[in-house]
């Protein structure tokens, strides 16, 4: 595998961080400011920059590139297969009555089974249910195939988030890639690092993603007893307290931020489905539990491969980002501690992050976790 990197920055022009040199018919993924994916001028740059056939866009709240994290950037990693081949699709929303359920079988549809090895999955953030996302997927016939991804950000605006390939991205877009044959070794791990505040209650009232009741009272009172006016006040103080969800049956729970609460009904809109009977949990974020999640994560994706990776996709929160301000590099920094100097890094901090979880090839959606997909061929 080959692999050019580059940064833009509007004050700094074009960086190239790795050896600028050409490539047979490379992935190219840019992770960048939502601003700058709507900035003509900048999107004729990059396709100066890296003049290939195959390139996905994503907003993000926050850029990774190599071991740093930048605002305000568009960051651009070019990956050549050398065994491998891939095959890029894609579906609006609005095509299917804002249905992300079927949108997803639809992407699913459009790719061929044999010698399928890996997906990847970018969707819109701000429009796109994560979790019919991921569902939506798991219940095709690629629904034995390991995803990854994430949904697109948009820093703490939340006003619009973008996806897109090989056209101006937009908003209600998935974009689904599908990495086939020559044995490529794609290992992957998803991990929070948050700790458990408080008992455990039970979902006695939710629809989708609005979760009204909890025991039978007003859901937002849980975050009133913890944070009192706080949680009217700032998104940051909800971003340190997601909630953990077992859905009924379920042994394990997946995280869940909280978008943003009513206060007129005491309900409170999370950023995947909650179903009614649920067990809940309140979590509490600290620096060394979000830090320690992405050394976990790092040590779970490498824990079983047989060569080092040659690329590394990172899709983190943006409420760790939040969380962590300006120390969010050592998360990076830890995760590159253990996989080594020879993998690229890229990625983007999200609204969302879809992996398996724990150990099994289930599509999943989940929040304020690390996500690491490792590929080497």
């Amino acid at each position: 595998m080959k692999t050019v990197q580059a940064l833009y920055t509007p004050q700094g022009g074009w960086n190239y961080t790795s050896e600028k040199q050409p490539l047979n018919n490379p992935l190219v993924l840019v992770f960048a400011n939502r601003l700058l994916l709507e900035d003509n001028d900048v999107l004729a740059q990059i396709h100066q920059q890296f003049p290939y056939n195959d390139i996905v866009y994503i907003s993000t709240a926050g850029e990774i590139l190599g071991d740093n994290v930048y605002d305000d950037s568009v960051t651009v990693t070019a990956l050549e297969f050398e065994k491998s081949t891939f095959t890029v699709v894609t579906e609006k929303l609005e095509e299917h009555n804002n249905d992300t359920f079927a949108m997803a079988k639809a992407l699913s549809a459009k790719l061929p089974e044999e010698g399928l090895k890996h997906l990847m999955v970018f969707a819109s953030g701000h429009y796109i249910n994560g979790s019919a996302l991921a569902a939506g997927i798991a219940e095709t016939a690629l629904g034995n195939i390991p995803v990854t991804g994430g949904l697109s950000g948009d820093d703490g605006r939340f006003e619009r988030t973008l996806t897109g390939y090989n056209t101006p991205p937009q908003e209600g877009t998935g974009v689904l890639i599908g990495i086939y044959g020559g044995n490529p070794e794609i290992t992957y791990a998803s991990f929070g690092g948050f700790q458990p505040l408080g008992p455990v209650r039970k979902v006695t009232r939710a629809e989708n993603n609005v979760l009204y009741e909890l025991d039978g009272k007003p859901a937002l009172d849980l975050y009133r007893t913890y944070l009192g006016d706080r949680v009217e006040q700032k998104m940051e103080s909800l971003l340190g307290f997601p909630l953990q969800i077992t859905a009924p049956g379920k042994t394990l729970g997946l995280v869940r931020t909280v978008l943003r609460i009513d206060t007129t009904d005491g309900s409170i809109v999370l950023a995947g489905d909650c179903p009614e009977g649920s067990n809940v949990q309140l979590l509490m974020a600290s620096m060394h539990g979000i830090a320690s999640g992405a050394t976990e994560a790092a040590s779970q994706a490498t824990e079983n491969r047989k060569n080092p990776a040659e690329a590394a996709i990172i899709v983190s929160c943006m409420g760790r980002k939040a969380i962590m301000g300006m120390r969010i590099d050592e998360e990076i920094e830890m995760i590159r501690e253990i996989i080594g100097e020879k993998a690229a890094f890229t990625g983007f901090y999200s609204y969302a992050e879809i992996a398996p979880f724990a150990g099994n090839h289930i599509c999943e959606v989940h929040n304020q976790t690390l996500t690491l997909t490792l590929i080497s061929e």
